[in-house]
């Protein structure tokens, strides 16, 4: 591969569920090309079809490409779905302190069938303070991977208080290693979640049912460079704004859920030039809302529902309404209800002003004259529908800021981001906001956020509050510095750009919660 100084261009790609968007950008982060293109069925096609007319609009200069960034929702959907999912053997270390509750308990029926194979609870784990509750039972994890190495596709190995005291799960991988094979798939909770035994079980299993997904979409965009014919180095999108290698990607599928938002957020602080702001995504069939803090999207500090599942890593703090460029409009104009279906990507086959008989807020937007851009022709919608699409555009301004007020809990003065194909619906005027901002290029804000990613890795551990918090800080520091390397930062410009300490109480030794994230620039690989 040539030195990726000599051909700087990038490519970001966001697939949605209505369009795959990609963006060129040069070296100084300008928008070269961009396109707007039809998620297909296969996404493959679509994904194909987007780097296609990027590099068409590109001409010579496609040599110049070095960096194809993918953000994806393969993932999500294939837990909303149920599908491609594989089968997964769990195995719990905290007998017997943890038998009341069973792993995965809480799972919809449909998507427990989809991806266990068995479950298992076995003894070891720690308390708190690191006191061991019981001996590793290695005979038990032995004899449940033996019977089980046929059937499961992967393991997922979760212990109590595992993210302070990882040395079990280690153990446990090793014997999975030898029992069931060196290539069978481990996932191990203290890389995955944060400190909370059933939700960070919960994400570990996840992570392990989605290897052969990630398999599938690291194939396919390799498909996709090599159909054009590109020499360049992929990464994918992760749920904190940032990117992984794609090795990092296949071994750590489930933190893809949540790029698509969290790249809108990176994208929307990039091309307006604000680094705190609300930034409102409008697609085809909703819309996502969320906070930019220093230019990187607020998280959520909740436990995160996917699919049923409740996770606990980390994730964007986003708010979904059912407003949406092919939202439906029904009712009359005194009773008109908005959503919360959409017509998604068949808006040009059943938008009234594309000549199809579905009042859309579309349909709305171009009545009201929301926008100049020559996609459809109002002209075609009837008197008799206008009312009801001016009350549809009103309730849909209502709702969005409704949203605005909730995920700024009535406190934000800071300027409204409108971004997605579909910002032309976002009114000039919304009650709580500063101003309504729409840069250039914002209706693929989320494929340019994912060019503009960093890498990033992240840690976390319990430190003593007293003697050796120091040493414990920079180890902790140092381990999501590696991580942040794993995932294809450049090695000499990897930082520390949050620490996050919290004390924690009824323990003998006072002890502290340290979160820490780095992240670098892309080193040249």
């Amino acid at each position: 591969m040539a030195d990726l100084r000599q051909r700087p261009l990038r490519i970001g790609i966001d697939v949605g569920g209505t369009n795959t968007d990609a963006v060129a950008l040069d070296e100084s982060g300008t928008v070269l090309a961009w396109t707007k293109q039809a998620t297909t069925r296969d996404v493959t096609s679509g994904l194909q079809a987007a780097v296609g007319a990027v590099l068409d609009q590109l001409g010579d200069d496609r040599a110049r490409v070095g960096r194809v960034m993918l953000g994806t929702t393969h993932a999500t959907n294939a837990i909303l779905e149920r599908r491609g999912l594989g089968r997964v053997g769990v195995i719990r270390i905290g007998a017997p302190a943890t038998t009341a509750v069973p792993p995965l308990y809480s799972w919809p029926k449909d998507l427990r069938d989809a991806a266990l194979v068995d479950a298992v609870v076995v003894g070891g784990g720690h308390l708190i303070d690191g006191y061991p509750i019981a001996p590793l039972d290695g005979g038990a994890i032995r004899a449940f991977v033996r019977k089980h190495r046929e059937a499961a596709d992967a393991f997922a190995v979760t212990g109590v208080f595992s993210p302070a005291f990882r040395d079990q799960e280690l153990e446990v991988a090793q014997i999975v290693a030898e029992e069931a094979g060196a290539d069978v798939p481990v996932s191990l909770s203290h890389e995955i979640g944060s400190l909370g035994l059933v939700e960070r079980e919960n994400a570990t299993a996840l992570n392990a049912a989605l290897y052969g997904v990630a398999r599938d979409v690291t194939d396919a965009l390799d498909h996709v460079v090599r159909a054009h014919g590109l020499d360049v180095v992929t990464y994918f999108a992760q749920n904190d704004g940032t990117l992984m290698a794609p090795d990092y990607a296949a071994r750590y599928p489930v933190l893809t859920i949540g790029s698509g938002p969290a790249n809108s957020l990176r994208g929307a602080a990039y091309l307006s030039r604000v680094q705190d702001a609300v930034v409102i995504d409008v697609g085809g069939t909703s819309s996502d809302l969320g906070v930019l803090l220093k230019g990187f999207p607020r998280e959520s500090a909740l436990a995160v529902d996917i699919g049923g599942v409740r996770t606990n890593f980390r994730m964007p703090d986003i708010l979904g309404i059912a407003v949406g460029g092919g939202t439906r409009v029904r009712g009359t104009a005194d009773e008109v209800r908005i959503g919360p279906d959409s017509v998604g990507y068949a808006l040009p086959q059943h938008g009234l002003a594309f000549g199809g008989d579905t009042p859309t807020l579309t349909d709305g937007g171009l009545v009201a004259g929301r926008t100049t851009i020559d996609i459809a022709d109002a002209a075609r919608v009837g008197d008799d529908d206008r009312a009801l699409l001016a009350a549809g555009l009103a309730a849909a301004d209502e709702a969005i800021a409704e949203a605005v007020d909730m995920v700024t809990m009535g406190r934000s003065e800071q300027p409204l981001v409108a971004v997605g194909g579909g910002a032309f619906l976002v009114p000039d005027d919304v009650p709580g906001v500063a101003a309504v901002l729409r840069p250039e290029f914002g209706q693929v804000a989320n494929a340019v956020g994912a060019a503009i990613a960093l890498a990033s890795g992240r840690w976390e551990a319990i430190v003593p509050a007293g003697a050796g918090r120091t040493e414990a800080l920079d180890e902790a520091k140092s381990v999501a510095c590696r991580r942040a390397i794993q995932a294809g930062a450049d090695p000499e410009h990897v930082e520390v750009v949050e620490l996050t300490e919290v004390p924690l109480s009824y323990l003998p030794e006072p002890a502290i919660r340290v979160q820490v994230k780095a992240a670098g620039p892309l080193g040249a690989l």
